[in-house]
């Protein structure tokens, strides 16, 4: 899977520096419609891609061109080049080259050449699946999929208000009152105890061909991983407000 991804990363900068040299050397606008209809040939120059499906390297193509639009319209900087550890998945647009397996809880995914995967969690509401998404977080990988169904949420007669602080997580307009996780300040503490200890290891540098130490490359590791439990714990107010 991490080879598939990293010929998706390559495929994105391909498709950036074809648009960025047409321009700059024939002052040749390329749209998505011009790099699609090359996708044929540029699978049969590297074989390696047929493997991927064409639709999901058609979406790769896709967020190139979304990107340009956001700069085009002052959304975003220009497009740049993306490093492996910044790229994280690829999108399955249609039911082609990918079915999942479940009912909403736990179950397995099958890719295309590459086989069944077992997933773990479970979803509020379950439907048909329409797209998925593969991405990859620090250590897990996670599959995102879209499905169309009917959500079935508790009603009741009355109405309460939310207040999100910083004292409190939640503060209800009954007087429920739902205190914070500590877990943010302590994991905030071990990341800058951590970002101390990578400044003083021996760091990558691709212009003089140094390689990242060991210890280099596991601080970072942790540190990656303890921002993404961060990035967790953010969501616990969406996750009870959801709940009352």
């Amino acid at each position: 899977m991490h080879y598939w991804r990293r010929l998706h990363k390559d495929l994105f900068k391909a498709c950036l520096y074809h648009r960025k040299t047409e321009y700059q050397r024939f002052g040749n606008s390329i749209s998505y419609y011009d790099q699609q209809n090359i996708l044929p040939d540029f699978k049969e120059c590297w074989p390696e891609y047929k493997e991927l499906g064409a639709q999901a390297l058609q979406a790769t193509v896709k967020r190139v061109d979304y990107a340009f639009q956001r700069f085009f319209r002052g959304w975003g900087g220009y497009p740049k080049f993306k490093s492996a550890r910044h790229d994280r998945g690829w999108t399955y647009p249609g039911i082609s080259g990918w079915k999942a397996q479940t009912t909403g809880d736990n179950g397995y995914l099958e890719l295309s050449n590459l086989g069944q995967i077992q997933m773990r969690g479970k979803a509020r509401t379950w439907g048909t699946p329409t797209t998925c998404t593969i991405i990859w977080k620090p250590g897990k990988w996670y599959a995102s999929i879209t499905v169309n169904c009917e959500p079935k949420r508790e009603t009741s007669t009355g109405a309460i208000g939310l207040d999100f602080g910083t004292h409190h997580a939640i503060a209800c307009s009954d007087g429920t009152i739902i205190a914070p996780p500590k877990f943010l300040a302590k994991t905030q503490q071990k990341i800058e105890q951590l970002s101390k200890r990578l400044r003083r290891k021996r760091a990558p540098n691709f212009k003089k061909k140094i390689k990242a130490s060991k210890r280099w490359r596991k601080a970072r590791k942790q540190i990656s991983r303890l921002h993404l439990a961060i990035d967790l714990v953010k969501l616990y107010r969406y996750k009870k407000s959801s709940i009352i």
